[in-house]
């Protein structure tokens, strides 16, 4: 179904929680830049509760997840927009808000124009990482590529993308479970990405490809950060640290409701 963006309704924001843990400054301008865009907005920090139900814990998913439904309902948001692929996938079985893909909704209204072609003179060519839950999401694979040739970086297709892209490795908590087999996925997937940087749109598949030795960049460090050059190399993986994790959240919260609130 074509996306339509009705600017009468309230639009709701959930970046998910690996975002969150990884880069709060990319969420912070990303919800400053919706909240522009978007009459009636609100942002909702919460989990999808995703892995509960990918560990069997189906009873306590559909707890979480009412409450999440309880939350989005209360402040009265009619669409929700989804940074998360699996948040997304979750929310397309589960919720009775109408959900859209950041990555849908950002060529409909457009970067912010100063970032327009920022990258023209980058010398860097990514190659891209679908994640395994956007497989048959056509519109949201063309808008990562959209947004890669509205900033001017060049970009090749591996082998296996889009509908044939294989998993990062940590699809459906199998790192937490069998760290071992999550390791091997790991790596068959670096492996089939040709040596390219890689870009990603879900913050839980770039700390896989980092882990399996290979360079990766966030969409959102693309929009939001400096110029990414061939020989530069991507920020630590994070998502490693429960330290990091867990300040980086607070991070998130606290510049979102400074922002909101001026």
């Amino acid at each position: 179904m074509e996306t339509v963006i009705d600017k009468n309704k309230h639009y709701g924001f959930m970046p998910g929680c690996s975002l969150s843990s990884y880069n709060p400054e990319a969420v912070i301008k990303t919800t400053a830049y919706l909240n522009s865009v978007f009459p009636e907005f609100s942002t909702v920090l919460k989990c999808c509760g995703r892995p509960t139900k990918s560990v069997g814990q189906y009873d306590l998913f559909k707890e979480r997840f009412a409450d999440l439904q309880k939350d989005m309902e209360d402040v009265n948001i009619q669409e929700m927009i989804l940074a998360c692929p699996t948040c997304k996938a979750t929310f397309d079985g589960e919720s009775r808000t109408k959900s859209h893909s950041l990555w849908e909704i950002l060529p409909l209204i457009g970067i912010p124009s100063e970032l327009r072609g920022k990258a023209k003179g980058s010398d860097m060519v990514f190659t891209v990482h679908d994640s395994c839950t956007t497989r048959n999401e056509t519109a949201l694979q063309d808008g990562i590529r959209w947004i890669l040739t509205e900033l001017g970086y060049k970009y090749v297709e591996s082998g296996y993308s889009k509908g044939k892209t294989r998993c990062c490795g940590f699809g459906g908590m199998v790192d937490p479970v069998n760290p071992e087999v999550a390791k091997k996925v790991m790596q068959r997937r670096v492996e089939t990405l040709e040596n390219y940087p890689v870009v990603v749109y879900c913050a839980t598949c770039r700390s896989s490809i980092l882990q399996a030795g290979a360079r990766s960049w966030h969409i959102l460090d693309l929009i939001w950060g400096p110029v990414v050059y061939a020989d530069d190399e991507p920020t630590p993986d994070v998502l490693e640290s429960p330290d990091h994790v867990w300040h980086n959240r607070y991070e998130t919260k606290h510049g979102i409701l400074k922002q909101l609130n001026g």
